[in-house]
Protein backbone atom coordinates (compact mmCIF):
# COMPACT_ATOMS: atom_id res chain seq x y z
CA UNK A 1 0.00 0.00 0.00
CA UNK A 2 2.63 2.38 1.42
CA UNK A 3 6.19 2.61 0.96
CA UNK A 4 6.19 4.40 4.31
CA UNK A 5 5.23 2.06 7.43
CA UNK A 6 1.45 1.18 7.45
CA UNK A 7 -1.05 1.18 9.63
CA UNK A 8 -1.71 -2.60 9.79
CA UNK A 9 2.24 -2.69 10.62
CA UNK A 10 1.56 -1.11 13.65
CA UNK A 11 2.18 -3.32 16.83
CA UNK A 12 -1.70 -4.35 17.93
CA UNK A 13 -3.32 -2.22 15.68
CA UNK A 14 -4.71 -4.05 12.64
CA UNK A 15 -6.97 -1.81 11.55
CA UNK A 16 -8.88 -1.31 8.56
CA UNK A 17 -9.87 2.06 8.99
CA UNK A 18 -12.91 1.70 5.51
CA UNK A 19 -14.95 -0.57 8.07
CA UNK A 20 -15.29 2.29 10.52
CA UNK A 21 -17.57 4.57 8.00
CA UNK A 22 -20.45 4.18 6.22
CA UNK A 23 -18.58 5.54 2.67
CA UNK A 24 -15.20 7.33 2.24
CA UNK A 25 -13.89 10.12 0.52
CA UNK A 26 -15.15 12.55 -1.60
CA UNK A 27 -18.04 9.96 -2.16
CA UNK A 28 -19.60 10.75 1.85
CA UNK A 29 -20.62 14.64 0.35
CA UNK A 30 -24.04 15.55 0.26
CA UNK A 31 -25.18 14.99 -3.32
CA UNK A 32 -25.52 17.56 -5.62
CA UNK A 33 -29.18 17.72 -5.38
CA UNK A 34 -29.20 17.60 -1.79
CA UNK A 35 -26.76 20.66 -1.30
CA UNK A 36 -28.81 23.01 -4.11
CA UNK A 37 -31.87 21.85 -1.62
CA UNK A 38 -30.28 22.86 1.03
CA UNK A 39 -28.40 26.40 -0.09
CA UNK A 40 -31.81 27.54 -1.88
CA UNK A 41 -33.35 27.75 2.14
CA UNK A 42 -30.13 29.46 3.24
CA UNK A 43 -31.50 33.45 2.39
CA UNK A 44 -29.12 35.84 1.50
CA UNK A 45 -25.82 33.43 1.55
CA UNK A 46 -24.52 34.38 -1.73
CA UNK A 47 -25.67 37.63 -1.82
CA UNK A 48 -22.17 39.47 -1.00
CA UNK A 49 -22.22 42.79 -1.74
CA UNK A 50 -18.39 43.46 -1.76
CA UNK A 51 -16.24 44.21 -5.11
CA UNK A 52 -13.20 42.43 -3.00
CA UNK A 53 -15.22 39.38 -3.29
CA UNK A 54 -13.88 37.65 -6.40
CA UNK A 55 -15.29 34.70 -6.29
CA UNK A 56 -18.18 33.52 -3.81
CA UNK A 57 -20.98 31.16 -3.84
CA UNK A 58 -22.56 32.05 -7.42
CA UNK A 59 -20.13 30.44 -9.77
CA UNK A 60 -19.95 26.68 -7.74
CA UNK A 61 -15.80 27.29 -7.47
CA UNK A 62 -13.33 25.35 -5.89
CA UNK A 63 -12.52 28.41 -3.19
CA UNK A 64 -13.58 31.62 -2.41
CA UNK A 65 -11.29 34.49 -3.21
CA UNK A 66 -11.09 37.38 -1.73
CA UNK A 67 -8.88 40.51 -3.38
CA UNK A 68 -6.58 42.70 -0.27
CA UNK A 69 -4.88 44.86 -3.51
CA UNK A 70 -4.11 45.36 -6.84
CA UNK A 71 -1.40 42.09 -6.74
CA UNK A 72 -2.81 39.68 -4.58
CA UNK A 73 -6.00 37.95 -3.64
CA UNK A 74 -6.24 35.60 -0.88
CA UNK A 75 -7.85 31.65 -2.01
CA UNK A 76 -9.73 30.15 0.99
CA UNK A 77 -10.94 26.68 0.88
CA UNK A 78 -11.72 23.95 3.43
CA UNK A 79 -12.24 19.94 2.28
CA UNK A 80 -12.44 16.93 5.15
CA UNK A 81 -13.92 13.46 4.73
CA UNK A 82 -13.83 9.85 6.46
CA UNK A 83 -11.32 7.27 5.31
CA UNK A 84 -11.27 6.28 1.79
CA UNK A 85 -8.15 4.01 2.18
CA UNK A 86 -7.21 1.38 5.43
CA UNK A 87 -3.60 2.92 6.29
CA UNK A 88 -3.56 6.13 8.09
CA UNK A 89 -0.54 7.57 6.76
CA UNK A 90 -2.05 7.03 2.85
CA UNK A 91 -5.60 8.75 4.30
CA UNK A 92 -3.25 11.86 5.69
CA UNK A 93 -1.59 12.04 2.40
CA UNK A 94 -4.65 11.71 0.15
CA UNK A 95 -6.96 14.55 2.55
CA UNK A 96 -4.36 17.11 1.98
CA UNK A 97 -3.86 16.68 -1.30
CA UNK A 98 -7.68 16.76 -2.11
CA UNK A 99 -7.70 19.70 -0.23
CA UNK A 100 -4.50 21.76 -1.46
CA UNK A 101 -5.86 20.94 -5.16
CA UNK A 102 -8.70 23.56 -4.53
CA UNK A 103 -6.33 26.60 -4.70
CA UNK A 104 -4.50 25.11 -7.37
CA UNK A 105 -7.75 24.87 -9.39
CA UNK A 106 -8.19 28.44 -8.67
CA UNK A 107 -4.47 29.06 -10.40
CA UNK A 108 -3.11 29.53 -7.01
CA UNK A 109 -0.51 28.67 -4.47
CA UNK A 110 -1.17 26.98 -1.15
CA UNK A 111 0.75 29.14 1.70
CA UNK A 112 -0.98 28.15 5.10
CA UNK A 113 -2.78 25.18 6.08
CA UNK A 114 -5.25 24.07 8.94
CA UNK A 115 -5.72 20.59 10.19
CA UNK A 116 -9.14 19.40 10.93
CA UNK A 117 -9.68 16.20 12.92
CA UNK A 118 -12.70 13.90 13.75
CA UNK A 119 -11.46 11.36 15.77
CA UNK A 120 -12.75 8.61 17.97
CA UNK A 121 -10.73 8.73 20.48
CA UNK A 122 -11.36 5.91 22.88
CA UNK A 123 -11.90 3.25 20.44
CA UNK A 124 -8.77 3.82 18.10
CA UNK A 125 -4.92 4.41 19.09
CA UNK A 126 -4.28 8.12 19.32
CA UNK A 127 -1.17 6.83 17.42
CA UNK A 128 -3.55 6.39 14.48
CA UNK A 129 -4.26 9.74 14.39
CA UNK A 130 -0.52 10.85 14.57
CA UNK A 131 0.20 8.91 11.17
CA UNK A 132 -3.06 10.27 9.60
CA UNK A 133 -1.63 13.84 10.64
CA UNK A 134 1.78 13.20 9.55
CA UNK A 135 0.64 12.44 6.08
CA UNK A 136 -1.09 15.41 5.90
CA UNK A 137 1.84 17.35 6.97
CA UNK A 138 4.41 15.81 3.77
CA UNK A 139 1.83 16.40 1.58
CA UNK A 140 1.69 20.24 2.53
CA UNK A 141 5.25 20.37 2.99
CA UNK A 142 6.25 19.03 -0.38
CA UNK A 143 3.68 21.91 -1.79
CA UNK A 144 5.87 24.42 0.05
CA UNK A 145 2.80 25.05 2.20
CA UNK A 146 2.83 25.60 6.25
CA UNK A 147 0.56 23.89 8.72
CA UNK A 148 0.04 25.97 11.59
CA UNK A 149 -2.26 24.31 13.75
CA UNK A 150 -6.37 23.08 13.67
CA UNK A 151 -9.04 21.99 15.08
CA UNK A 152 -10.02 18.55 16.69
CA UNK A 153 -13.36 16.90 18.13
CA UNK A 154 -13.84 13.81 19.58
CA UNK A 155 -16.53 11.53 17.07
CA UNK A 156 -17.29 8.01 16.54
CA UNK A 157 -16.31 8.24 13.00
CA UNK A 158 -13.14 9.32 12.02
CA UNK A 159 -12.77 12.58 9.30
CA UNK A 160 -9.67 14.32 8.73
CA UNK A 161 -9.02 16.95 6.14
CA UNK A 162 -7.45 21.07 5.99
CA UNK A 163 -8.57 24.24 5.41
CA UNK A 164 -6.12 25.80 3.27
CA UNK A 165 -5.21 29.68 2.66
CA UNK A 166 -3.73 30.61 -0.84
CA UNK A 167 -2.25 33.57 -2.60
CA UNK A 168 -3.30 33.99 -6.54
CA UNK A 169 -2.70 37.42 -8.62
CA UNK A 170 -6.01 38.66 -9.49
CA UNK A 171 -5.19 38.55 -13.34
CA UNK A 172 -4.88 35.40 -13.05
CA UNK A 173 -7.45 33.23 -11.68
CA UNK A 174 -9.50 30.53 -13.30
CA UNK A 175 -12.49 30.08 -12.22
CA UNK A 176 -15.73 28.09 -13.99
CA UNK A 177 -17.32 31.09 -15.68
CA UNK A 178 -14.73 31.64 -18.26
CA UNK A 179 -15.45 28.78 -20.84
CA UNK A 180 -15.93 30.08 -24.51
CA UNK A 181 -17.19 28.42 -27.36
CA UNK A 182 -14.83 25.77 -29.43
CA UNK A 183 -12.49 25.18 -26.11
CA UNK A 184 -11.55 21.73 -25.78
CA UNK A 185 -11.58 20.22 -22.27
CA UNK A 186 -8.39 18.07 -20.70
CA UNK A 187 -8.35 16.01 -17.92
CA UNK A 188 -5.77 15.65 -16.30
CA UNK A 189 -6.32 12.55 -14.17
CA UNK A 190 -7.57 8.86 -15.27
CA UNK A 191 -11.55 8.35 -13.10
CA UNK A 192 -12.24 5.29 -11.53
CA UNK A 193 -11.22 6.15 -8.23
CA UNK A 194 -14.96 6.10 -6.63
CA UNK A 195 -15.13 2.04 -7.76
CA UNK A 196 -12.26 1.24 -6.83
CA UNK A 197 -11.97 2.18 -3.45
CA UNK A 198 -16.20 0.93 -3.18
CA UNK A 199 -14.26 -2.37 -4.08
CA UNK A 200 -11.74 -2.12 -1.37
CA UNK A 201 -14.44 -1.47 1.50
CA UNK A 202 -16.46 -4.40 -0.27
CA UNK A 203 -13.11 -6.40 0.23
CA UNK A 204 -12.97 -7.16 -3.88
CA UNK A 205 -10.42 -4.70 -4.98
CA UNK A 206 -6.88 -6.15 -6.15
CA UNK A 207 -3.71 -4.90 -4.00
CA UNK A 208 -2.43 -3.86 -7.50
CA UNK A 209 -5.57 -1.77 -8.11
CA UNK A 210 -5.62 -0.41 -5.02
CA UNK A 211 -1.67 0.90 -4.75
CA UNK A 212 -2.77 2.73 -8.26
CA UNK A 213 -5.78 4.81 -6.75
CA UNK A 214 -3.20 5.74 -3.53
CA UNK A 215 -0.73 6.53 -5.74
CA UNK A 216 -3.01 8.99 -8.28
CA UNK A 217 -4.69 10.35 -5.47
CA UNK A 218 -1.79 11.44 -3.86
CA UNK A 219 -0.30 13.44 -6.89
CA UNK A 220 -0.78 16.69 -6.23
CA UNK A 221 -2.56 18.84 -8.91
CA UNK A 222 0.34 21.18 -8.51
CA UNK A 223 2.69 20.02 -12.03
CA UNK A 224 -0.97 20.92 -13.89
CA UNK A 225 -1.70 24.00 -12.43
CA UNK A 226 2.41 24.90 -13.26
CA UNK A 227 1.43 23.97 -16.70
CA UNK A 228 -1.83 26.01 -17.03
CA UNK A 229 0.03 29.13 -15.94
CA UNK A 230 2.94 28.83 -18.94
CA UNK A 231 -0.13 29.15 -21.32
CA UNK A 232 -1.79 32.18 -18.94
CA UNK A 233 -5.15 31.99 -18.04
CA UNK A 234 -8.42 34.04 -18.66
CA UNK A 235 -8.14 37.19 -20.91
CA UNK A 236 -4.79 36.85 -20.31
CA UNK A 237 -4.02 33.32 -21.56
CA UNK A 238 -4.80 30.03 -23.78
CA UNK A 239 -6.74 28.28 -20.47
CA UNK A 240 -10.05 29.78 -19.80
CA UNK A 241 -11.36 28.09 -17.13
CA UNK A 242 -11.02 25.37 -14.53
CA UNK A 243 -11.98 22.75 -12.25
CA UNK A 244 -10.91 19.73 -9.85
CA UNK A 245 -12.86 16.49 -10.31
CA UNK A 246 -13.70 15.44 -7.07
CA UNK A 247 -16.57 14.15 -5.39
CA UNK A 248 -19.60 14.98 -8.07
CA UNK A 249 -17.73 13.08 -10.95
CA UNK A 250 -16.43 14.30 -14.39
CA UNK A 251 -19.90 15.37 -15.04
CA UNK A 252 -20.55 17.14 -11.95
CA UNK A 253 -18.00 19.01 -12.53
CA UNK A 254 -18.40 19.94 -15.68
CA UNK A 255 -22.14 20.93 -15.46
CA UNK A 256 -20.88 23.70 -12.92
CA UNK A 257 -18.34 24.82 -14.85
CA UNK A 258 -20.58 24.83 -18.36
CA UNK A 259 -23.57 26.40 -15.94
CA UNK A 260 -20.91 29.59 -14.95
CA UNK A 261 -19.84 29.70 -18.94
CA UNK A 262 -23.10 29.87 -20.37
CA UNK A 263 -22.61 27.16 -22.46
CA UNK A 264 -22.77 23.33 -23.12
CA UNK A 265 -20.72 20.35 -23.72
CA UNK A 266 -19.88 17.31 -25.45
CA UNK A 267 -17.42 14.65 -24.25
CA UNK A 268 -16.29 11.86 -25.99
CA UNK A 269 -16.71 9.34 -23.36
CA UNK A 270 -14.29 6.48 -25.87
CA UNK A 271 -11.33 9.36 -24.75
CA UNK A 272 -12.16 9.58 -20.81
CA UNK A 273 -8.89 7.70 -19.21
CA UNK A 274 -9.94 5.43 -16.40
CA UNK A 275 -7.49 3.46 -14.08
CA UNK A 276 -7.00 -0.43 -14.63
CA UNK A 277 -9.75 -2.49 -13.63
CA UNK A 278 -11.93 0.78 -12.88
CA UNK A 279 -14.46 0.16 -15.78
CA UNK A 280 -14.85 -3.75 -15.33
CA UNK A 281 -15.84 -3.10 -11.33
CA UNK A 282 -17.93 -0.55 -12.65
CA UNK A 283 -19.78 -3.28 -14.90
CA UNK A 284 -19.98 -5.67 -11.78
CA UNK A 285 -21.93 -3.41 -9.99
CA UNK A 286 -19.31 -1.94 -7.81
CA UNK A 287 -20.62 1.60 -7.79
CA UNK A 288 -20.15 4.22 -4.97
CA UNK A 289 -23.32 5.68 -3.31
CA UNK A 290 -22.05 8.82 -4.16
CA UNK A 291 -21.48 7.97 -7.83
CA UNK A 292 -25.16 6.59 -7.74
CA UNK A 293 -26.48 10.21 -6.68
CA UNK A 294 -24.18 11.97 -9.32
CA UNK A 295 -25.78 9.98 -12.18
CA UNK A 296 -29.17 10.17 -10.62
CA UNK A 297 -28.89 14.14 -10.48
CA UNK A 298 -27.16 15.03 -13.63
CA UNK A 299 -29.16 12.22 -15.38
CA UNK A 300 -32.35 15.09 -16.41
CA UNK A 301 -29.47 17.18 -18.29
CA UNK A 302 -27.38 14.56 -20.01
CA UNK A 303 -28.33 12.99 -23.71
CA UNK A 304 -26.74 9.64 -23.42
CA UNK A 305 -26.32 9.16 -26.69
CA UNK A 306 -27.20 4.71 -26.32
CA UNK A 307 -24.23 4.87 -23.64
CA UNK A 308 -23.94 2.12 -21.88
CA UNK A 309 -24.67 2.23 -18.43
CA UNK A 310 -21.42 1.20 -16.46
CA UNK A 311 -19.97 3.77 -18.51
CA UNK A 312 -22.19 6.42 -18.13
CA UNK A 313 -21.08 5.27 -14.28
CA UNK A 314 -17.38 6.01 -14.61
CA UNK A 315 -18.66 9.46 -16.00
CA UNK A 316 -20.16 10.11 -12.50
CA UNK A 317 -17.39 8.46 -10.64
CA UNK A 318 -16.90 10.15 -7.50
CA UNK A 319 -13.36 10.67 -7.33
CA UNK A 320 -11.67 11.98 -4.23
CA UNK A 321 -8.11 14.13 -5.27
CA UNK A 322 -8.94 13.95 -8.86
CA UNK A 323 -7.18 15.78 -11.75
CA UNK A 324 -8.11 19.44 -12.99
CA UNK A 325 -10.74 19.78 -15.79
CA UNK A 326 -9.44 22.42 -17.97
CA UNK A 327 -10.89 24.69 -21.00
CA UNK A 328 -8.85 25.45 -23.70
CA UNK A 329 -8.31 27.08 -26.43
CA UNK A 330 -8.15 24.48 -29.46
CA UNK A 331 -5.22 26.50 -30.74
CA UNK A 332 -3.41 25.92 -27.51
CA UNK A 333 -3.97 22.39 -26.42
CA UNK A 334 -1.05 20.77 -28.39
CA UNK A 335 1.02 22.52 -26.03
CA UNK A 336 -0.91 22.37 -22.96
CA UNK A 337 -0.42 18.19 -23.19
CA UNK A 338 2.97 19.10 -23.96
CA UNK A 339 3.08 20.98 -20.85
CA UNK A 340 1.11 18.63 -18.58
CA UNK A 341 3.80 16.00 -20.00
CA UNK A 342 6.56 17.79 -18.59
CA UNK A 343 5.05 18.67 -15.53
CA UNK A 344 4.58 14.95 -15.01
CA UNK A 345 0.96 14.43 -15.66
CA UNK A 346 1.41 12.24 -18.66
CA UNK A 347 -2.53 10.66 -18.27
CA UNK A 348 -3.75 13.92 -19.69
CA UNK A 349 -6.02 13.72 -22.65
CA UNK A 350 -8.74 15.43 -24.90
CA UNK A 351 -12.00 14.37 -23.14
CA UNK A 352 -14.52 16.89 -25.76
CA UNK A 353 -15.33 20.62 -26.17
CA UNK A 354 -17.72 23.00 -25.08
CA UNK A 355 -20.24 24.44 -27.25
CA UNK A 356 -23.23 26.74 -27.68
CA UNK A 357 -26.35 25.37 -26.12
CA UNK A 358 -28.48 25.05 -23.38
CA UNK A 359 -26.06 26.20 -20.16
CA UNK A 360 -25.06 22.78 -18.29
CA UNK A 361 -26.34 20.59 -20.92
CA UNK A 362 -24.23 17.98 -22.22
CA UNK A 363 -24.29 15.47 -24.62
CA UNK A 364 -21.79 12.30 -25.37
CA UNK A 365 -20.83 11.99 -28.83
Amino acid sequence: MSTDESTDQLPGYGLKLTSLTRGGGCACKLSPSDLERVLAMVGGLGAVDDPRLLVGLGGSDDAAVYQINDEQAIVLTTDFFTPIVDDAYDFGRIAATNALSDVYAMGGTPILALNLVAFPRESIPLEVLSRILDGGLRAAREAGCLVAGGHSIDDPEPKYGMAVVGLVHPDRLMTNAGGRPGDVLVLTKPLGIGAITTALKRELASATEVAAAVELMTISNRGAALAVSELGVGTHGSVHAGTDITGFGLLGHLFELTRASGLSAEIDASAVPALVGARELLQRGVVAGGTQRNHAWISPRMDWNHLAIHDQYLLADAQTSGGLLLSCHPDSVEALIEGLGRQHTPSAAVVGRLVEGTPGACRIV
